[in-house]
Order: structure tokens, then C-alpha cells, then sequence
């Protein structure tokens, strides 16, 4: 099965130090953009209320990953792949000020995997 959501070995590294630092009650948002960019955000449990119109994208790390309906119908096509890398994100992100931040790049589905996403 091909997941809508996917981290790479940087990203699962940053997570794993997250958890460290701040426990296991973490989850990632997909950042709409405005004031906090469009960039996955992780965040601690409680500090984002989550709401009928957000999507249980997948899991990272172990992590549950959402994303608004409205970002959905956007990258719907897509596979998202969070990566991690040098720099200050400037996001309300957990991993601001670390030296690192989390970001999203994307590739489109084939064929055979939306088939497979639809159930066919």
C-alpha cells in the first residue's frame, strides 16, 4: 500500500529527538501557510485543536500526520515526503530554534498508486 505521507531518514532523526526532548504526545500538522508558512509543524498534544474538517493523512515517525480538507483537495495527487534540514523555519513548529526545520516536498502519484489509493 503506498502511503499519502512519508518521512525521510532526516526527518525521522529530528522526530526522534523531539520525542526526547518532549515526550510521545506529539502529531503533525500541514501548515495551510499565512503566518506559519506551508510546512509541516509538529506539535505537542493539546496545542492545535483539530476539527471535523481536518484529515488523518498517515503517520511518521510513529506520529499521526493531519492536514485541512481544504490542503487535502490540494495535494490530494501527491505524495507528501517530510524531510528535515538545516535552517530556521520561522513556524510555531516544536523543532524552531533547533537548527533545524521540517519541510515538504512532493511528488505526483502514478497511475496504478491513485488506483490503489481509490481502492481499485
Amino acid at each position: 500500500m503506498v502511503d499519502r505521507v512519508m518521512a525521510t531518514p532526516a526527518a525521522l532523526a529530528l522526530i526522534d529527538s523531539l520525542r526526547a526532548e518532549h515526550g510521545p504526545a506529539l502529531f503533525f500538522y500541514q501548515s495551510g501557510g499565512c503566518c506559519d508558512n506551508s510546512s509541516p509543524n509538529c506539535y505537542l498534544a493539546g496545542e492545535l485543536t483539530l476539527g471535523d474538517h481536518d484529515i488523518h493523512l498517515g503517520e511518521i515517525g510513529g506520529l499521526p500526520f493531519y492536514i485541512s480538507a481544504a490542503q487535502y483537495e490540494y495535494w490530494q495527487h501527491t505524495q507528501l515526503v517530510i524531510d528535515a534540514v538545516a535552517g530556521q523555519g520561522g513556524t510555531f513548529s516544536l523543532e524552531c530554534g533547533s537548527g533545524q526545520c521540517f519541510i515538504t516536498r512532493s511528488r505526483l502519484f502514478d497511475d496504478a498508486e491513485l488506483k490503489q489509493l481509490a481502492g481499485g
